[in-house]
């Protein structure tokens, strides 16, 4: 899988396309992509997505940004584990981008720099300045071929993003999982903190976050894949008002049984179990008491989930 950072590097002389944000890149995008990759197969055509960084919303609610389910770089990779996209391009969405007009969006991006032959999208795609553009006017460009993706459901439920978020929200990892198709997970670099954790007789690796919002928070049952292997642990995802007063959250980890050095190395962490909402507490002692609850529990919720797995 090829990425093209806006409109760089080679491109292919004609591609099968779909366009999206492709938040997670949860199972009704994974069916898309399978579309799109046996339409492309029919027309020998190279196939390709066209998404957008920073999300549009972040651009235009900067107060209030919303959820968002994965980093790009976690979205590159959960693409290219689909084998389904040859071709990645990734455009700066700016207020500059979102003034371009409907029919200049159609022929200078989808037809004169991605030469598309065949687009795939939902009915209710809409694009261009104050989102003018429709399906209706992309159907009607003679230069490609325009097709509807039709909903996915799983159990009657329309597979979504924002249900994935809220989800997510309810501590309701079972159907997150679901659809997703895989369990939900943040990665990032470990960064040097405060070392409160070491202090407390807990420490942590504190992954860092380049999101304002992260689409969940609370105290968590965690794995995460490291340099050093798979490790079980109690995680801490939220503002920490114990001991901070910004407003930006943080990921802290405890591993279970590990006392390596992880300053710099990357880190996936997997959530398979909300322990509690985030709450602030009086004194160190008592946070500290609350950490023991804490990891006790994650403790034996991961000893329960390995004696299934036996």
């Amino acid at each position: 899988m090829q990425v093209h950072l806006g409109a760089r590097g080679e491109k292919p002389a004609a591609c099968a396309l779909t366009i999206g944000n492709f938040d997670g890149v949860h199972l009704g995008h994974q069916s898309m992509l399978a579309q799109l990759r046996q339409y492309a197969q029919l027309r020998q055509l190279p196939t390709a997505l066209l998404t957008f960084e920073p999300h549009p919303r972040e651009v235009f609610a900067r107060q209030s940004p919303p959820a968002r389910l994965a980093t790009l770089r976690d979205k590159l990779g959960f693409l290219a584990e689909t084998g389904l996209v040859d071709h990645v391009f990734v455009y700066r969405f700016t207020r500059a981008f979102s003034a371009l007009p409907a029919e200049d969006f159609i022929q200078r991006i989808l037809c004169d720099t991605l030469h598309t032959r065949y687009l795939l999208i939902g009915d209710d795609f809409r694009f261009g300045a104050k989102r003018t553009g429709d399906f209706a006017q992309l159907a009607g460009c003679p230069a490609f071929e325009t097709q509807a993706m039709s909903t996915i459901s799983l159990l009657g439920e329309r597979i979504s993003s924002s249900r994935i978020r809220h989800a997510l929200a309810e501590g309701d990892f079972a159907h997150a999982q679901a659809l997703l198709g895989r369990s939900y997970q943040i990665s990032g670099h470990v960064m040097h903190g405060k070392k409160l954790g070491r202090t407390l007789g807990y420490p942590t690796a504190n992954v860092h976050l380049p999101h304002r919002r992260p689409a969940l928070n609370g105290v968590f049952v965690v794995e995460a894949d490291t340099p050093f292997g798979t490790l079980g642990g109690v995680a801490s995802l939220g503002l920490n008002p114990t001991v901070e007063s910004d407003d930006r959250y943080k990921l802290e980890v405890h591993l279970f049984d590990f006392n390596g050095n992880l300053y710099g190395t990357r880190m996936a962490v997997r959530f398979l179990a909300k322990l509690r909402d985030e709450q602030k507490f009086d004194s160190l002692a008592a946070l500290t008491a609350q950490i023991a609850a804490d990891a006790d529990a994650a403790r034996h919720f991961l000893s329960i989930s390995q004696k299934a797995l036996a």
